[in-house]
């Protein structure tokens, strides 16, 4: 029987080859699938062009009249794969009738933090010395417009801002 053949088709050989593809094709789709769907997830999400939203700032008599108080926060947003938070500074001033004047720290020129100095009575620019007056209007520099102003609204005796963001 020398020239019987021990052939069963299948070599060990041939075995451990077909199961290390067959485990490895397994494990390529476990981790393919959520990777995939890491990669489009923000694509499919329905894209709002804007957030608009009211945001709590503080209560209304905890304002002096007459004199600047700066609120800040920051929100977070997502466009696509990256995040980004966006810090603001926002300037209430109560007046004495009882009416507020509500508006942005970022001067209209190049976007610099105005501050309030409160020995000159004005908001004033770092970066090239822009002045505003303290109900936000220009006073002097290179900026083209007065301070943002926000709309506002009191609930319940807490001042609340209209943020609209693109």
């Amino acid at each position: 029987m020398a020239g019987d053949s021990h052939d069963h088709g299948l070599s060990r050989r041939g075995f451990v080859a077909g199961m290390v593809g067959f485990l490895g094709g397994i494990i390529s789709v476990l981790i393919g699938i959520p990777a995939i769907g890491y990669w489009l997830a923000p694509g499919l999400k329905s894209f709002r062009a804007t957030r608009d939203e009211w945001v709590p700032l503080g209560l209304v008599e905890d304002l002096t009249p007459g004199e600047p108080k700066l609120f800040s926060f920051t929100r977070t947003k997502q466009v696509g794969w990256e995040r980004t938070a966006q810090s603001y500074g926002i300037y209430v001033i109560k007046k004495s009738d009882g009416s507020l004047d509500v508006f942005s720290n970022i001067c209209t020129h190049l976007s610099c933090r105005v501050s309030w100095k409160e020995d000159m009575g004005i908001f004033q620019c770092p970066c090239h010395d822009g002045r505003f007056a303290k109900d936000g209007s220009i006073i002097s520099g290179p900026q083209p417009r007065p301070l943002d102003r926000f709309e506002y609204k009191i609930e319940d005796g807490t001042l609340m801002i209209h943020l609209t963001e693109a």
